[in-house]
C-alpha cells in the first residue's frame, strides 16, 4: 500500500515514538506539515517539549527514515492499512470528538470508512428479546448505514450478528489490530476482517489496558451519526457510549425495558431524559428522515394471529397463560409460538416464557 510522505511521518510518530497522544498532536500541530516530522524532528521537539531533560529525540534522520519503513513493513506483514489524519479517507467525523486520534489501524474492506455509520451497543448480559431485536434492527440499518459496534458478548454481538452477512458492518476493538478480546472471538475476527472491517486507535501488539473500553467507546459515537442502546444497567459501561454522543451531538435512542429490568435502568433513564424510544428500526429511519424499504408481512395462520394478538396485548408471558389467553391447550400455543419465533415475530424470554418482536 503506498503511503504519502505525510502519512508515512504520522504512521513512525505513532509506532516508533513514546509519546502520549496529547504529545503526538501537539507535535503535529508544531510542524504544520506532517511531512516534516522526520527531517526536523529535533527543532520540532524541543519547541513542544520546553525543558532540555524531558525532551526525548530519535536519533538521526536516516534513522528515522529506517524506522518509518519498518512500520510500514510491519504493517503491511499483518495485512493492515493505516488511515491518519493526513489521509483522504480519515472520517471527518471524529475530528470532532475528544482526542481524535492521529492514525486508525484497520484490517478488511476500507471503503466502509466512506459510508454513513450507526452505532449499536448494549451491555454484556442482554435479554433474549432485546439480542433478537438488536439483530434485527441492525440487518435493516443496513440497508441505508454501516453497522458500528464493538467486539464483545451481549449488544455487541447482536449487532455483529445482524450487520456481518451484508458486509456493512465496523467493529471498533480495544487491542491493536493483531490483537483479540476476548479470545474466543479469534473465528468472528476472521469472519469481519473477511466481509467488513476491524478497526483501532493501537498500535499492532497493544494489549488490553483500563482504559482502552472507554477509549473505545468515544470512537464508537465519535464515527456514527446516531447510538441505539439495547439493554443497560445503572452503571453499565454502555451508558458511557451514549453519553460521548450526547455531547457529539449525535442522536441517541434505547430500546424500552420493564419497570425494575435491572439490565434495562439505564435504556429507561435516557429515554426519560430525551433519547429516543426505540421498537424497531422504523423509528431510527423516522428520525433521519428516511423510509424504510417495503418488506412483505409474514404470513400467518388464524392459531398464530390468535397466539401474537396475545403476545402483543400482554406482552411477555409464560407459554400457559397465553395458551389460556388464546383459548386453546399449551401444546398447540407451544407449536404457534415456535413457529412465530422462526418469522421473527416472537422471542424465548426464559423459563418458558415468551415476549412479541415488533416487525
Amino acid at each position: 500500500m503506498e503511503y504519502s510522505r505525510a502519512e508515512q511521518a504520522i504512521i513512525w510518530l505513532c509506532m516508533s515514538t513514546p509519546f502520549e497522544d496529547g504529545v503526538r498532536a501537539a507535535l503535529l500541530r508544531a510542524a504544520g506539515d506532517p511531512a516534516r516530522l522526520i527531517p526536523d524532528f529535533e527543532k520540532i521537539c524541543a519547541a513542544v517539549i520546553g525543558s532540555p531533560q524531558n525532551r526525548v529525540y530519535k536519533s538521526d534522520r536516516t534513522s528515522r527514515e529506517k524506522e518509518a519503513e519498518v512500520c510500514l513493513r510491519a504493517l503491511e506483514k499483518l495485512g493492515c492499512f493505516a488511515v491518519t489524519a493526513a489521509s483522504s479517507d480519515y472520517p471527518a467525523a471524529l475530528q470532532h470528538a475528544f482526542r481524535p486520534p492521529v492514525v486508525l489501524y484497520g484490517m478488511g474492506n476500507r471503503a466502509l470508512l466512506r459510508e454513513r455509520k450507526f452505532c449499536i451497543v448494549g451491555s454484556r448480559i442482554l435479554p433474549p428479546w432485546a439480542e433478537k431485536t438488536g439483530k434485527a434492527v441492525a440487518e435493516e440499518l443496513t440497508e441505508r448505514f454501516c453497522i458500528v459496534t464493538g467486539f464483545a458478548e451481549g449488544g455487541d454481538s447482536a449487532a455483529i450478528a445482524g450487520a456481518l452477512p451484508s458486509g456493512r458492518l465496523i467493529c471498533v476493538l480495544p487491542t491493536g489490530i493483531d490483537g483479540c478480546y476476548p479470545a474466543s472471538h479469534a473465528g468472528l475476527k476472521r469472519e469481519v476482517a473477511a466481509k467488513g472491517l476491524l478497526l483501532t486507535e493501537y498500535p499492532p501488539h497493544t494489549g488490553v489496558q483500563k482504559f482502552s473500553f472507554h477509549a473505545r467507546n468515544r470512537l464508537l459515537a465519535g464515527l456514527a451519526e446516531g447510538v441505539l442502546v439495547l439493554a443497560a444497567g445503572a452503571k453499565s459501561g454502555t451508558l458511557l457510549t451514549a453519553n460521548c454522543a450526547l455531547d457529539y451531538g449525535r442522536e441517541v435512542f434505547a430500546l424500552p425495558h420493564n419497570v425494575g429490568a435491572a439490565q434495562g435502568v439505564g435504556c429507561n433513564e435516557l429515554i426519560k431524559k430525551g433519547a429516543y424510544l426505540c421498537t424497531g428500526a422504523e423509528d431510527i429511519f423516522a428520525a433521519f428522515g428516511m423510509q424504510p424499504r417495503a418488506r412483505s408481512a409474514p404470513k400467518l395462520s388464524e392459531g398464530e394471529v390468535r397466539v401474537l394478538a396475545v403476545l402483543n396485548g400482554e406482552g411477555e408471558l409464560h407459554a400457559a397463560l397465553i395458551a389460556e389467553k388464546a383459548g386453546m391447550p399449551v401444546y398447540e400455543a407451544q407449536s404457534y409460538l415456535s413457529s412465530l419465533e422462526l418469522k421473527g415475530l416472537a422471542v424465548k424470554a426464559g423459563g418458558n416464557r415468551y415476549a412479541p418482536l415488533s416487525q
